[in-house]
């Protein structure tokens, strides 16, 4: 049994593709330089729940291997249940290999004075769709009605289980995740990572080369950028507001997509004009709006009820448009690479914790530039 905190950390399904092992392979060194974080920050242990265990040799002091067992199709909240149970864990943590890979030291010691706290609580995040979370006492997890994903542990908590709830500062560090190739690339622009964790990102320093492109937009008044996808809301767009000098032209729909009921239909304003105008004249009106933009496409391919594969997906992301079969992602990654304007794509990821991570290291550029 463990009466302190341990952390739980997930990490498989990664796939075979190209852009898909480059990621993993950052996930892998994200996951490590996560686990020495917060065994330094006062966790008892951290254990890797994977299908891939040899990903992970070799093993750190205070670093447990839980390997899946083979053919048992994979329910996350069995699984989180199952090992909170057998190892005993009174105050768990649970987050998977890519999430906020940018915590450090500070901000897991906070998880950990707020889970020695007396009262029963949970600490995540961002409540509405958790990365992170972290609860005590360990058995309020099997008061919890079914949860398909970590994203939604938080609300299972409160108010399945009346735990109350302790969210994170917004920051770049809790808000930044590891989920595409695109946060990779920005991953590759940031400075003063570990070792390990910089030299996974070198892969992805290619495809940056457009992300350094946008970046002084965000730092020039003169300048308006567009952000489309699963933004959220107010906090996003008083970010936006107060730490880019920009104008920022916001696009916040479909918020909650990974999560919607079966059957969901989901509509976007820029799939409407997509499949109004087509995909390159789209990209041409894009650049009356804007000097560049930053586009989350799930949401687009929702809209078109297009089911690209993961792999697709990920190239298109890196803008490698060749590499991609699915028709219409391929067509429309080739437009974004040759837009007029520099245009990024990715995920939920980019247009939230990405976007926040690129403005700092575009303020950072611009203030050295400036010899500030």
């Amino acid at each position: 049994m463990f009466e302190r905190p341990v952390l739980v950390i997930f990490h498989g399904g990664t796939g075979d593709g190209h852009a898909e092992r480059m990621l993993a392979a950052a996930r892998v060194a994200a996951a490590r330089n996560t686990a020495q974080a917060a065994l330094a920050a006062g966790f008892e242990a951290v254990i890797i729940a994977t299908s891939e265990p040899g990903e992970f040799a070799p093993v750190l002091p205070g670093l447990l291997i839980d390997p899946d067992q083979p053919g048992e199709p994979f329910d996350f909240a069995a699984r989180l249940r199952g090992i909170v149970a057998r190892y005993g864990l009174q105050k768990p943590a649970t987050m998977g290999s890519g999430s906020v890979p940018l915590l450090g030291l500070d901000e897991f010691r906070l998880v950990v004075e707020q889970l020695e706290a007396r009262d029963p609580r949970f600490v995540t995040n961002n409540f509405f769709s958790a990365d992170l979370t972290a609860w005590t006492p360990g058995e309020a997890i099997e008061r919890c009605g079914e949860f398909g994903r970590d994203n939604l542990l938080p609300r299972r908590l409160r108010d399945d289980a009346g735990l109350a709830s302790v969210i994170l500062p917004r920051t770049t560090a809790t808000q930044f995740d590891l989920d595409t190739p695109s946060d990779l690339a920005v991953l590759s622009l940031c400075e003063g990572l570990p070792p390990e964790l910089a030299e996974a990102a070198k892969p992805a320093a290619a495809a940056a080369a457009r992300y350094r492109t946008f970046m002084p937009l965000l730092c020039d008044r003169t300048m308006q950028v567009v952000v489309a996808g699963r933004v959220g809301g107010s906090q996003a767009w008083q970010y936006l507001e107060r730490e880019t000098a920009c104008r920022v032209r916001l696009f916040a729909e479909e918020r909650g997509l990974a999560t919607a009921p079966p059957g969901y239909r989901a509509r976007s304003i820029l799939g409407f004009l997509i499949e109004e105008v087509g995909v390159e004249r789209f990209f041409h009106r894009l650049a009356e709006l804007g000097d560049g933009a930053v586009i989350d496409t799930r949401v687009i391919e929702a809209h078109l009820g297009i089911e690209p594969s993961r792999e697709d997906r990920f190239q298109s992301d890196l803008l490698a448009w060749e590499a991609i079969e699915e028709p219409f992602l391929r067509r429309f990654t080739r437009a974004a690479a040759e837009a007029p304007i520099p245009v990024l794509l990715g995920g939920h990821s980019l247009v939230s914790g990405g976007l926040m991570a690129l403005n700092d290291v575009a303020w950072a550029e611009n203030d050295r530039r400036l010899g500030l």
